[in-house]
């Protein structure tokens, strides 16, 4: 996701792209994903906002509840999402995401299949690929994912993955047999994203594929899973781990054939994204991977994407090239760091064993959501319900998160900072003529 938007976003820049994959064929697996309104402005700025509404589903609202009664202890609403941050939110099957970021970055880059990159030479650059090819840049981007290779030549070793105790199982269900159920077709005639919490394990479902397919993803204690999205899990393991949760989950289960199953490992933020030569940089998972609690592993991907093509946009010479880059490490290390401990945040607070502290949070998150339903109501005025363990309807968190501008930021650092210590061409022409 990440490379290929920032194929699309320094090719817009007028910069020449190479993209190198491994893969024989360029393509994406997996279920739903989310598509928050930071994103979405992207998108519909860089003119897929049309095909992203028609595959995509809009939900109504976030619900949390408990896991073996099916109450509702949470509820905030999305209703007012593309009024209150600038842009819609969205769910989407992960395979029409990319398709929508392949499109884009198809005009502008030489798409290099079966290109497995072996070595790195940070100081011409160039990469060597496993045939012995070598080729030379200006610039190389890791966008290589939580594992790797550019990582290790910019840090000098690789950042060591630590266990969460988590994996999760992903399915996809048609729609059409939820329809069916009077019990589960409330799930798609009001298209929420709905969470169960239970001890130890939760559950996030959803609509995607404009309401044709219902994605739920099941996280639950780690028995020696891999860390992939392709992985095949068991179907009846799964309904195991989870058959004392409510009757409605279960019905739901049983309609799951197959299951991908995912190790959740997680990793520190990195003290650096930038090779000392300035000449490799690394971007999306390579250098801040999410665990999927808050959903915005993609999104930073391409919030980096968009800022580093802004940046480079910009560039005139390439003496101005190491102050662009140090400027993208500085505006995109400090969001992802934080959004990467709101991540393990939820996990700790979907996963309170049953007593006294998952009382205290479900007080909590119930007071909350009846301040939500008042204001809806119009019975009072606005909270920001700062410090709710309902991460969603902390609007000041939601501000921080949704409302970024990636375009904005890198604007906002130009004007005030760029501007005045990089200068234009004609500074650089004068330096090098004295020199």
């Amino acid at each position: 996701m990440g490379g290929l938007a920032a194929a699309h976003c320094l090719g817009q820049a007028g910069h020449k792209v190479t993209l190198f994959e491994s893969a024989s064929a360029i393509g994406e697996v997996g279920a739903g994903i989310q598509v928050t309104p930071n994103v979405s402005r992207l998108l519909r700025r860089w003119g897929v906002g049309d095909a992203l509404e028609s595959v995509a589903v809009r939900p109504d609202a976030i619900v949390l509840r408990k896991y073996d009664t099916g109450e509702r202890v949470a509820y905030t609403s999305w209703a007012d999402m593309e009024r209150r941050y600038g842009s819609p939110y969205y769910h989407i099957h992960r395979a029409d995401l990319h398709k929508l970021l392949f499109d884009l970055a198809v005009p502008f880059m030489d798409l290099r299949l079966k290109s497995t990159v072996v070595g790195v030479d940070p100081d011409a650059p160039s990469v060597t690929l496993a045939t012995g090819e070598v080729i030379y840049g200006d610039l190389i981007v890791g966008a290589d994912g939580i594992k790797s290779t550019i990582q290790r030549v910019v840090l000098g070793h690789t950042n060591p993955a630590e266990p969460t105790g988590d994996a999760v199982y992903r399915a996809v269900i048609p729609s059409h047999l939820l329809l069916k159920d009077p019990e589960l077709k409330g799930f798609i005639d009001v298209p929420e994203m709905t969470g169960w919490m239970g001890p130890g394990r939760h559950i996030m479902a959803y609509n995607i594929r404009a309401k044709k397919e219902f994605n739920i993803v099941l996280a639950h204690p780690d028995d020696g899973s891999a860390e992939s999205w392709t992985a095949e899990g068991s179907a009846d393991k799964m309904r195991a781990d989870f058959a004392d949760f409510e009757p409605r989950i279960r019905k739901l289960l049983s309609f799951v054939n197959s299951t991908l199953k995912w190790r959740l490992m997680d990793r520190q933020p990195l003290k650096k994204w930038i090779h000392p030569s300035y000449k490799v940089i690394l971007l999306g998972d390579a250098c801040h991977p999410m665990l999927p609690y808050r959903a915005q592993g993609a999104a930073m991907a391409i919030e980096d994407a968009a800022v580093l093509g802004n940046l480079l946009s910009r560039l005139q010479h390439p003496a101005q090239l190491r102050g662009l880059l140090q400027a993208y490490e500085d505006l995109r290390l400090p969001r992802t760091a934080e959004t990467q401990r709101q991540s393990r945040l939820n996990q700790k607070i979907f996963h309170l064993p049953d007593g006294p502290e998952q009382e205290a949070r479900d007080a909590k998150m119930r007071a909350a959501m009846e301040i939500e339903l008042k204001m809806l109501r119009g019975e009072g005025g606005e909270a920001t319900l700062e410090g709710s363990p309902n991460q969603w309807a902390d609007r000041k968190k939601n501000e921080a998160q949704f409302a970024y501008d990636a375009d904005a930021e890198a604007e906002r650092w130009w004007r005030e900072v760029g501007e005045r210590s990089l200068g234009g061409a004609e500074r650089f022409e004068t330096v090098l003529s004295k020199l």
